[in-house]
């Protein structure tokens, strides 16, 4: 077998894992989820959440990765665990799926960039017509999943840790740099008091939920693409303080997202709670509303972010089967890569089409206890980024502290890093991945599946 490749540096690393982490859903789903979540108190629980919950997951699919040098299926099964590699089949199906609509919102993202440049701040109101476009929206996906194809057949190094080291820099220099103008805005301190003086009282279980929903779908957790990543990983890495700056380079660019969104949003007197229709709809008019000049460069910008942070995701997401074509079936890296990218964009064509370009395919289907059909591409979101994800996750918890071991996990977690046997944080992760992690991903999935797909709010049920 050819080598694997791996990671140069420590740093090469960290970014590129956190590129896995950072992406749509920091930039374009963590502002209005927050909006919905009253502000600063959604703020406290996310932040709360990420270290509680995912950073015990977190490190424990990187341990994996790294003990058995395997892809996500390969990787149960080198452990001796043949069953349980469903764990990574299922992590398989969900990164294939959620790249397949992923890559469509990336196209929306791109696209905006180029309507930005030409200054036309009008796209805002065609947003429907311009995401039924399917002619122009697939010119820019196709653009948007060679560019990820392009970068990940180059490999590990030459390839993902070369990208990440050019992507997440730009990516925080550009927020930063929209952050620091935004605060000049009029308005702009009403959108920081929003954000950052926590209401208690705006913290319902709904809200509790999303935000730990958030928190766990921002990490890319449960779908194999840490175990990918931690697969690369020289034995002498110290996964624990990496899980911990993978942890909080995610948060952190969440955070400051939110910081510059909301004095963007109030300098407008605009509710902060649109939804994803915060992002395209609203502020092409608010880039509008800074001028000429200065409003294409805030809006080119902007989409320019977004587009960068959906790259660094759709690299893990598309690294993932390919591991596993060139791992399990010794296909040559390069062809692998063309190949299921060419098959994911193709199973991503009902997605782009579910817009308002199809009819049956933008009302979809109306799932049990709904009353509105949604399109197909909320269908594939809900099954895979929204139940296989927390189901992902709560195996792969039930998977390292009872069937692998906690003893097997806390050796690995150890190499790299000795000083870590018999410390609280040890103990924290082993308690963790034990109990705390099985018990929340585990009430995660059942709360999501009867929420999604037979119309029961357990949440609501339990606290009303």
């Amino acid at each position: 077998m050819a080598a694997r490749g791996s990671f140069n540096t420590r740093l090469g690393f960290i970014l590129a894992a956190a590129g896995s982490a950072v992406g749509l859903g920091n930039i374009w789903k963590f502002p209005f989820e927050v909006g919905h979540g009253g502000g600063a108190a959604f703020v406290l629980v996310y932040l709360a959440f990420c270290f509680i919950l995912c950073y015990p997951v977190l490190v424990t699919e990187i341990a994996i990765g790294r003990k058995t040098q395997r892809n996500p299926v390969g990787a149960f099964k080198a452990l001796g665990f043949r069953k349980w590699a469903i764990i990574g089949y299922l992590g398989l199906a969900s990164g294939v799926l959620i790249l397949s609509f992923y890559n469509v919102v990336a196209a929306w993202s791109f696209g905006y960039v180029i309507e930005m440049l030409q200054g036309n701040f009008g796209i805002g109101n065609e947003f429907g017509s311009f995401i039924s476009d399917a002619v122009k929206v697939g010119l820019y996906g196709v653009i948007f999943m060679s560019t990820t194809a392009f970068i990940v057949s180059n490999g590990i190094s030459g390839g993902i840790e070369r990208a990440a080291k050019i992507l997440m820099p730009s990516l925080l220099v550009i927020i930063v740099g929209l952050l620091i103008y935004a605060l000049t805005l009029p308005n702009a301190m009403e959108g920081v008091k929003f954000y950052l003086v926590p209401d208690f009282s705006k913290l319902t279980g709904d809200v509790i939920y999303s935000a730990l929903g958030q928190a766990f779908f921002s990490l890319s957790l449960g779908m194999g693409a840490l175990i990918t990543y931690g697969s690369y990983v020289d034995r002498k890495e110290n996964i624990v303080s990496a899980g911990a700056f993978i942890t909080l380079a995610d948060v952190g660019i969440a955070f400051i997202a939110g910081f510059m969104m909301f004095p963007f949003v109030f300098s407008q007197g605009i509710e902060p709670n649109g939804g994803a229709g915060l992002i395209f709809v609203t502020l092409p008019g608010v880039f509008e509303s800074l001028g000429p000049i200065i409003g294409v460069i805030c809006g080119v910008l902007f989409f320019l972010l977004l587009t960068f942070a959906a790259l660094t995701s759709t690299v893990s997401l598309l690294e993932v089967p390919t591991s596993y074509v060139v791992d399990e079936h010794g296909v040559d890296r390069k062809k692998a890569v063309w190949v299921i990218a060419t098959i994911i964009f193709i199973i991503g064509i009902p997605s782009m089409l579910s817009n308002g370009t199809v009819d049956w395919l933008s009302s979809f289907i109306t799932l049990p206890g709904h009353e509105n059909a949604i399109s197909f591409m909320d269908f594939v979101e809900d099954l895979a980024a929204d139940s296989f994800l927390p189901v992902g996750g709560f195996l792969i918890a039930v998977f390292a502290a009872w069937v692998w071991r906690k003893e097997n996990l806390n050796e690995e977690l150890a190499h790299g890093d000795e000083a870590i046997r018999g410390t609280l944080l040890q103990k924290y992760i082993d308690f963790a991945i034990s109990y705390i992690c099985p018990f929340i991903l585990g009430l995660i999935a059942v709360v999501t599946i009867l929420d999604r797909f037979m119309g029961i709010n357990l949440v609501e049920l339990i606290l009303h």
